[in-house]
């Protein structure tokens, strides 16, 4: 395919800025599923007509139906998407596997594109994802060049990066730092950007350690091309159309200098430099990680003067070139024939009148049909022939152009049309009454997650844990090998199932760990923990029998995002943390794995607070990071693989709600720690065992802490 460039459109009139600014495509949300919640976004009618509109001018329109959809929220689903889809919808942008796995199905022909909130970092996944029949991936923004290079030259998948706009600190998609705080989730396009705001890490100064330039690659075309992106993606649905109209054009114009020259002497000059600076730039401009792995050159510690743009740009009009043939003779119906990008119409008019003095001439009849005003067609030739000296009246030019135009429209747009499908699964509610109902369980298993050998060890003593994890980063850390050893063969042989936890995010560091170490550690531990696809589709190629768990962030807030993960049988599922009960009743919890403690991930970043502090010194541990409001979370850099992980700075406590987690049906729960010493992971596992175990009724322990969204959930 040619190189796209890609446009974000709010409403319809950026959509009409980014097409006249040279954008082939546009992306833009509806009144549902986008990851743009407070965003103006299209109404039914207005994206209607906006597929109509970029298609009469040769270009295409991708419908955000990126966020996580819950169980009741599917039986809309259909319906929402039908009218699009027979209008003639160019794809649909998902994050969703259960969405993604039902709009293949349902909605034949629709292009899927697997979204950036999906966080697929390499070709494991993306290739994956190619045998389900997706047609294009938006890798995480997190990659270098040499990684999507990978993806483009293993897979024939169109590749979409981003390459203007706002970048996130955390992964798309490993986001709970909104959602955690105030209820605003962005895997369901809520997002406050918490992470705008100051931060003290350690005795510092507060700062924006979070926050990050704004991307920008203009001066980065040859490489960006080279590396095989099909899809320039500029960010910013929630943009001004002379925000949109400014950048498009801007990469518009570099990108055909690129191609018209090959490459030879390609330079960005610095006046236009200046101008995407003064159009717009929350705190400065970088090239984000296509270059570097992080930095502190990156983030946005200060913001820089704004300039004031008031030059309006949305007010261009694009018109597609027709050309046109009138007949008009005595006696006969007048015939106008228009012909445009290869579709032609023809329409009849009435029969000209002899004329009693002032016949029609070919001079008034093609001024008269230049006219087309907001129509998207403008004339190129016009042939008139007349016979005779006729008359015909300037209301019926106007009225036969008019038809003409409307004929000429839908020749255009009758290719893009689609039918209903007719094989329409049955929705979501009813799915929920046909399965079978819950049992609920006597009493449940008892799972642990450790990151550290002193928390394996208190655990070790406590006969009622069943399943425990540990971090494999754990049996690679410089002389804690030998000791997770001995307590791993303690614990099996007393009939503990022992499993290891992949890494959060699986780039090539996780890749060359394991190939060198999985069959080790897959010996040595009874099963494995997967927290994204990769290391679901790694662990089951290395070795297809191994048991598996399958974390909260494999997001399955449906059932159909369950079945689809089911077709790899799954041992322990984990239910999502951002579901309320009710919410997970409906989602019917029986058989699966609750978190039921612990201080939350609330962010995976490439990016190192340490290293941005202080300095790398290539060495795994923990530094705090405190808030406006003298709140800590604290902060793993977690260097085998080279990412930080943020936890909430609260704990997940819901020791005391043993009643209404019971009747959840689930199969078990898990105490998640983290950051606990000894002591303090002897006291939860004594609190929980008393409650979930033998049935004791506790209280609410004192301190910090919080239910999550067990109790409110998200909106």
């Amino acid at each position: 395919m040619a190189i796209e460039i890609l446009a974000p459109a709010g409403d319809y009139e950026t959509l009409k800025a980014a097409v006249c600014a040279g954008a082939d495509a546009v992306y833009a949300g509806g009144e549902r599923f986008g990851a743009r919640a407070y965003a103006v976004n299209f109404n039914k009618d207005e994206l209607l007509s906006a597929i109509d509109y970029v298609h009469l001018h040769g270009r295409k329109l991708y419908l955000t139906v990126n966020t996580l959809v819950k169980e009741r929220e599917f039986a809309d689903l259909y319906e929402y998407l039908i009218p699009f889809y027979q209008q003639g919808l160019d794809a649909v942008i998902v994050q969703d596997m259960g969405v993604l796995d039902y709009v293949r199905k349902q909605f034949p022909g629709l292009s899927i594109h697997a979204s950036t909130q999906m966080t697929v970092t390499n070709v494991i996944s993306a290739k994956y994802l190619e045998s389900l029949g997706v047609t294009r991936v938006v890798p995480a923004r997190e990659l270098s060049l040499s990684e999507i290079q990978e993806i483009s030259g293993n897979t024939g998948l169109e590749v979409e990066c981003f390459v203007h706009g706002a970048l996130c600190y955390c992964y798309s998609g490993q986001c709970l730092l909104s959602s955690m705080i105030g209820g605003r989730s962005g895997n369901r396009g809520q997002c406050a950007q918490p992470c705008r705001l100051s931060y003290a890490a350690g005795k510092g100064q507060a700062k924006d350690i979070l926050s990050l330039k704004d991307l920008c690659t203009i001066q980065a075309i040859p490489d960006l091309i080279k590396s095989g992106i099909d899809s320039f993606k500029i960010e910013g649905r929630m943009k001004q159309p002379e925000y949109v109209a400014a950048v498009t054009g801007m990469y518009r114009k570099y990108l055909d200098l690129y191609l018209a020259s090959g490459g030879e002497g390609y330079h960005v000059s610095e006046k236009d430099i200046r101008e995407l600076e003064r159009v717009y730039q929350r705190r400065g401009y970088c090239d984000g990680y296509y270059y570097r792995h992080n930095g502190k050159e990156m983030l946005s510690l200060k913001r820089p003067k704004q300039e004031e743009r008031t030059e309006r740009i949305g007010e261009r009009k694009i018109q597609e070139k027709v050309n046109g043939k009138m007949m008009i003779s005595a006696g006969k119906h007048v015939t106008l024939y228009l012909q445009s990008g290869g579709k032609d119409a023809e329409v009849t008019g009435p029969v000209p009148e002899p004329a009693a003095s002032q016949p029609v001439t070919k001079e008034r009849l093609e001024k008269q049909l230049r006219k087309t005003g907001n129509t998207p067609f403008a004339f190129e030739e016009i042939e008139i022939s007349i016979d005779g000296d006729v008359f015909l009246p300037i209301q019926a030019v106007n009225e036969l152009r008019r038809r003409g135009m409307e004929a000429l429209e839908e020749q255009i747009l009758q290719d893009f049309r689609k039918e209903r499908p007719d094989n329409i699964r049955i929705s979501g509610k009813e799915y929920i009454q046909k399965q079978e109902t819950d049992i609920v369980p006597d009493c449940m298993e008892i799972s642990v997650s450790v990151e550290s050998v002193e928390q394996l060890e208190a655990v070790g003593s406590y006969t009622g844990i069943h399943r425990i994890y540990v971090e494999d980063a754990l049996w690679a850390a410089p002389g804690e090998r030998e000791k997770l050893q001995r307590q791993l063969l303690r614990l099996r042989d007393s009939g503990r199932k022992v499993y290891f936890a992949m890494a959060r995010i699986f780039r090539q560091e996780a890749k060359d760990f394991y190939d060198k170490h999985f069959m080790e550690l897959a010996e040595l531990f009874d099963g494995v923990m997967v927290r994204n696809l990769e290391s679901l589709l790694y662990a089951r190629k290395q070795k297809p029998e191994i048991p598996t768990a399958t974390d909260s962030s494999i997001y399955q807030w449906n059932q159909y995002a369950k079945d689809f993960f089911g077709e790899f049988s799954p041992d322990v599922v984990t239910l999502p943390v951002e579901l309320n009960r009710w919410e997970l009743q409906e989602l019917r919890a029986r058989n699966m794995e609750l978190v039921v403690y612990g201080y939350l991930p609330v962010m995976v970043s490439a990016g190192c607070v340490k290293k941005n502090t202080r300095k790398c010194d290539g060495r795994p541990g923990y530094i705090s990071m405190t808030d406006r409001q003298n709140k800590k979370n604290i902060v793993k850099n977690e260097c085998l693989y080279c990412y930080n992980v943020i936890y909430n700075s609260a704990p997940l406590m819901l020791s005391d709600q043993y009643r209404q987690v019971r009747e959840l049906g689930v199969r078990s729960v898990r105490l998640q720690f983290s950051t606990e010493n000894e002591k303090k992971t002897r006291e939860i596992l004594d609190l929980y065992t008393a409650a979930y175990q033998r049935g004791e009724k506790v209280s609410a322990p004192k301190g910090d802490f919080t239910r999550g969204h067990f109790k409110r959930g998200v909106k």
